[in-house]
């Protein structure tokens, strides 16, 4: 929600945002994402050390991003996944920003991961598009109406 300058003011919004913008939970929240889901394999994959991801990996439980799952009854072993919330949210913005520093990886096609929609079972290359026409958004065509109605596009 914005008031009329267009100052953000809803702040559990500006918290969440920090939160999911801090280096390791992003890292840790997009692993999960692609398969990634215990502890030492995360740990392996982001080079992160154990008390770092412990403490991220509570706080994004906490938070209700992430589910814990013992997978073993010996020892407090969890496997981790995004939860309901953080794939409607979490989601598409890792695909928008995995897929933004692929095309910019240098041209490494066997660097992009394949994505597949479940509902068609077809791999898939997401994008935004606008509910009216249904044609893909970029940023240079999307303002937001205040400004259009302004005329500044800025």
């Amino acid at each position: 929600m914005a008031d009329r300058t267009g100052h953000v003011t809803f702040q559990h919004g500006q918290a969440f945002l920090a939160t999911i913008s801090e280096r390791w939970n992003y890292q840790i929240l997009r692993e999960v994402f692609f398969g990634v889901r215990r502890f030492g394999e995360l740990k392996r994959a982001l080079g992160i050390s154990a008390n770092i991801l412990t403490s991220r990996l509570n706080d994004l439980t906490e938070l209700g991003l992430l589910s814990r799952r013992a997978y073993r009854s010996d020892k407090p072993w969890y496997e981790y996944e995004l939860t309901e919330a953080a794939r409607e949210l979490v989601v598409p913005a890792i695909v928008t920003i995995t897929r933004w520093a692929e095309e910019r990886a240098g041209g490494e096609e066997d660097a992009r991961r394949s994505l597949l929609h479940t509902t068609c079972g077809g791999e898939t290359d997401p994008y935004l598009a606008c509910s009216a026409c249904h044609q893909p958004i970029v940023a240079s065509t999307l303002v937001p109406l205040d400004a259009q109605e302004e005329g500044t596009t800025d």
